[in-house]
């Protein structure tokens, strides 16, 4: 196994899918060559993949792929898969990944509820949990029942190993040591170290970040999705984005980025939690207070366009409980003021506006890739 989760991530690389990394021939890179075999593994599926693909799509040896999937065998994390019919030598024999061999725990702590979910080595829930949750609560009450949803959950597969814990939770934080700042609306966790406190309680090693960059994540590494650049815009009890940027989640020189629900749309607007006034947050949650969705969209929307203009993308992702209410709402809303900015300014190109599926699910499950990305050498150093 090439190590274990680590407790923390420099920023997640998200390479192309139909290309993977190349592998380095020396011995002490061994642990990254083996995260490039288990990456093509899980990218293969049940189908399974040869040795020597492995050996052409990572660029290294036969002879080092043989040892590396030797190991993996014999940890029980990859298993033969057949025979691959011969083209003039003798049959290939295929390998895959056994993603029930261990697991990982997402867990999302948003403002009033908690999902947990664990995950197999392929990115697949196996349990999820739900339960309501008072952030504002001391934190020794919030600790508990973290730690209680986590234990309940890892009860699900008592006799395989899990890898770690992520934990996604509303925003700014420094993901790089799992120290929460300023939360809006919840100032009294400024300064907690989150991550040393539930990693005590749960004996696992525990990744933190924010609620919208889990799950951008998740998002990027889905096979479902396209790849590229693109926002992903939060909309549930607050307002927030998740960047993916030259293809690695962006978080800005103090891991502060993508604070997108307090740009200021309104100069004399409502009060926000933030201490500011017109945020995009307030606004667009003030009307759909009032019933008044559309408002709420077209405010959306006018963020969304800012956000485009600035970074020059042409994917927006809405997700969260709010957009899943509506989504076709949601989405038509947002893409027309996209599509009205852009004519305006005389921009050129087709900006997608799409939603992601299962309200506020994803962020729990991109909390679970947090502690996968590392083991399928997902890893950068951009932060």
């Amino acid at each position: 196994m090439p190590g274990r989760a680590k407790s923390q991530v420099a920023g997640v690389g998200v390479p192309g899918r139909a290309k993977s990394q190349a592998g380095v021939n020396l011995p002490a890179l061994r642990h990254h060559n083996a995260a490039l075999v288990l990456d093509l593994l899980r990218a293969a599926g049940a189908d399974g993949i040869s040795r020597l693909e492995l050996a052409e799509r990572t660029g290294l040896t036969p002879q080092a792929v043989s040892k590396i999937t030797a190991r993996l065998r014999s940890e029980g994390l990859a298993v033969g898969a057949g025979l691959r019919p011969s083209t003039g030598g003798k049959p290939r024999t295929v390998l895959r990944l056994v993603p029930d061999a261990q697991f990982a725990v997402g867990l999302h702590l948003d403002r009033d509820g908690l999902t947990a979910v664990l995950v197999d080595l392929a990115g697949r829930p196996v349990a999820v949990t739900t339960a309501p949750l008072d952030f504002g609560a001391p934190a020794e009450q919030v600790l508990a029942d973290a730690a209680d949803a986590v234990r309940d959950l890892s009860a699900a597969e008592p006799h395989k190993p899990v890898l770690g814990l992520g934990v996604a939770v509303p925003g700014p934080l420094d993901h790089r040591d799992g120290v929460l700042h300023r939360v809006t609306g919840f100032p009294q966790w400024d300064g907690f170290p989150l991550r040393e406190a539930l990693a005590e309680r749960t004996g696992l090693p525990v990744t933190v970040d924010k609620d919208t960059n889990a799950a951008a994540l998740a998002l990027a590494l889905s096979p479902s999705e396209p790849p590229g650049d693109f926002a992903y815009l939060h909309l549930g009890t607050g307002l927030g984005a998740g960047l993916v940027l030259g293809g690695e989640v962006h978080r800005g020189a103090r891991t502060g980025a993508g604070e997108f629900g307090h740009q200021t749309l309104q100069l004399d607007g409502p009060l926000c939690g933030c201490g500011g006034r017109g945020c995009v947050e307030a606004l667009c949650l003030a009307a759909e207070a009032r019933g008044d969705r559309a408002e709420a969209a077209r405010v959306l929307g006018a963020g969304a366009a800012n956000l485009v203009g600035l970074l020059d993308i042409d994917r927006v992702v809405l997700g969260g409980r709010t957009v899943a209410a509506d989504e076709h709402a949601y989405v038509r809303g947002v893409r027309a003021v996209i599509e009205e900015r852009a004519a305006r300014g005389g921009g050129g190109g087709t900006v997608t506006v799409t939603a992601a599926r299962g309200g506020d699910r994803p962020v729990a499950e991109g909390a679970a890739q947090l502690v996968l990305a590392p083991v399928f050498g997902r890893v950068g150093e951009r932060g």
